[in-house]
């Protein structure tokens, strides 16, 4: 039985059939496999709603959301939204990275919802549960109609990704940015050229994305970073965490939300069997650590704080230096509440990213003790 908090990305329609030997997707119209994207396949469906509202006892800092797609071809082995699929009769793993599902009536819909007059122009997010410019953007170009549907309707929005591919529509997020609040961020969590093979195959390289924030910022657009996730014993030590921060600086990021990887049910099998295989000696550490829960415990956060306030600082990151990378002017969001950041004092972060979604004077809510699979950031 699919749970209520589901119903908004069913993906119904009059045409309920679905292709031989195929999952009962809801709205499939066809499965496709092209040669520009080998490997991918394709299902198009009729999404009957665009604007998903988020659980009234929610703690994340927008009501509404925004997926263009289902699955990612990033093939991130630590993504937390992998258990999504499931719901769709997928597997968390292989089908993840390589079933991706695409809402192609996705415009339409959204600028019929946008014109009811119940509609009150209240923050959506994009990339909340898997990124919008993922590699199926490239064929399906769904969101420069979804950035002027938000604009023309005056809703303010923010978007989250890895994809490089955002750079095609940076004009066009400047034109919305003079018409509404738009926040952005790039996420980027690891700097190893190996282990980023190894690790998000899919995703393009951290030096493409640190291109990509140089741009939107020169482009007069806030652009925050999110390094994440920080992984315990490999991505932690001193000298990644001070590399890590100096490039994001000196790409001109406004601000950095550092986040250490959880492990949800889904993501965790994935995860631990790729660190079986290619670092077996890390693998009593991290039982340890996420023995009881998906995320880290206390001491590890309070570690990790001490070890990167300094380079926060050191780098102009800190919003209390006078760094260029300070955190930009106005409304901000605190990260992805629930994923328990980094705490420093007076229960903030130095800086954080992705500009533009709270309105000020919002308090935030305290972290959930679970963050719904269908509201996931990275």
């Amino acid at each position: 039985m699919v749970s209520m908090r589901w119903e908004a990305q069913r993906l119904d329609v009059e045409d309920t059939s679905a292709l031989p030997g195929m999952p009962s997707i809801r709205g499939l119209l066809r499965s496709v496999q092209v040669p520009e994207f080998p490997g991918l396949t394709f299902h198009e469906v009729r999404a009957k709603s665009a604007l998903n509202a988020v659980p009234g006892d929610s703690s994340m800092p927008f009501p509404y959301t925004i997926n263009p797609y289902r699955g990612c071809s990033h093939a991130c082995a630590y993504c937390y939204a992998r258990r999504t699929h499931e719901w769709l009769d997928f597997d968390s793993g292989r089908d993840f990275d390589t079933q991706v599902v695409v809402k192609t009536n996705l415009v339409d819909v959204l600028r019929k919802e946008l014109t009811r007059p119940s509609w009150q122009r209240e923050h959506v997010a994009l990339g909340t549960n898997t990124d919008p410019y993922q590699r199926a953007e490239g064929r399906y170009r769904l969101m420069p109609g979804v950035i002027e549907a938000l604009a023309d309707s005056g809703t303010p929005f923010s978007v989250l990704t890895k994809g490089t591919l955002l750079r095609r529509d940076v004009p066009l997020l400047a034109q919305a940015a003079q018409q509404v609040p738009v926040g952005l961020g790039i996420s980027m969590a690891i700097w190893d050229d190996d282990l980023h093979a190894a690790l998000e195959p899919g995703v393009p390289s951290p030096r493409a994305r640190l291109d990509l924030v140089r741009a939107l910022t020169d482009a007069g657009l806030p652009c925050g970073v999110f390094l994440a996730p920080v992984l315990p014993g490999l991505t932690d030590d001193e000298a990644s965490l001070d590399a890590a921060l100096g490039a994001i600086a000196a790409a001109g990021a406004t601000g950095v939300t550092v986040i250490p990887l959880h492990l949800r049910p889904g993501a965790r099998e994935w995860f631990m069997a790729w660190l079986a295989g290619a670092h077996p000696a890390l693998v009593p550490r991290y039982e340890r650590l996420y023995a009881r829960r998906a995320y880290v415990p206390a001491e590890y956060r309070a570690w990790l704080s001490r070890r990167v306030a300094p380079l926060l600082t050191r780098h102009g990151l800190d919003r209390r230096s006078s760094g260029a990378a300070r955190q930009a002017d106005g409304p901000i969001a605190t990260g992805v509440p629930g994923d328990e950041e980094i705490g420093f004092p007076n229960g903030s972060l130095p800086t954080r990213g992705l500009p533009g979604v709270e309105p000020p004077g919002t308090r935030r809510p305290a972290p959930p003790k679970d963050i719904p699979e269908q509201l996931s950031l990275l």
